[in-house]
């Protein structure tokens, strides 16, 4: 019980920091380089801070999100991986735990494949300590079946896994959204007026 709550009370800390980061990520004065076609991001996209190092890096096709972006933590720790069609989630979205002031992460946190923007097969997750913490498998969005077990790898009552993989999927698309958001303030400065929509000279 004590080890369980330990673990808790890691989580909440790490949910509190990065809570505390993505707010600071929306008010940094970051540096976008990306390329514009029609007045709509079209192309690679990367955001930096202002001293140069990596926050996100993705590319646009006609304004839509494509291919695999890539976030990482202002101190430079990968944060998540994820892969998208039209702005759909189509691949295996990547988590890694990060800790606040680390350079690297710390850790697999989440595996979850992705359909048309639906979780569709089998999500992993894992406790900090490197055990597996969950398994639960879906079916176009919908849970089939979760399995878990505590960080001493103790298996957790079925109802008990449910209740989990309905706590995980609301927390994961917070997750995602707080991501998105910080691309989504920080785009390219499309001009449709321009001929290619380019951004305009600096």
């Amino acid at each position: 019980m004590h080890r369980q709550k330990s673990s808790l009370t890691l989580l909440f800390l790490v949910g509190c920091a990065f809570a505390l980061a993505v707010a600071q990520a929306l008010g940094q004065p970051y540096v976008v380089a990306g390329q514009c076609r029609y007045g709509v991001p079209n192309g690679g996209y990367e955001l930096r801070m202002p001293e140069g190092r990596l926050r996100v890096v993705g590319a646009f096709t006609q304004g839509h999100m494509t291919g695999t972006f890539i976030f990482w933590s202002a101190a430079g720790a990968r944060v998540a991986v994820m892969p998208f069609d039209n702005d759909a989630r189509s691949g295996t979205v990547a988590l890694w735990y990060t800790p606040p002031d680390g350079r690297v992460e710390a850790g697999r946190k989440l595996e979850a494949p992705y359909v048309n923007d639906r979780p569709h097969g089998i999500v992993r997750s894992w406790h900090p300590n490197g055990r597996l913490r969950a398994e639960y498998r879906y079916n176009h969005g919908v849970l089939s079946d979760a399995r878990a077990w505590s960080e001493s790898g103790v298996p957790l009552a079925n109802t008990e896994a449910e209740r989990l993989a309905a706590r995980d999927a609301a927390n994961n698309e917070k997750f995602y959204a707080s991501l998105l958001a910080i691309v989504r303030v920080n785009l390219p400065p499309c001009d449709p007026d321009r001929p290619n929509g380019d951004p305009p000279p600096s």
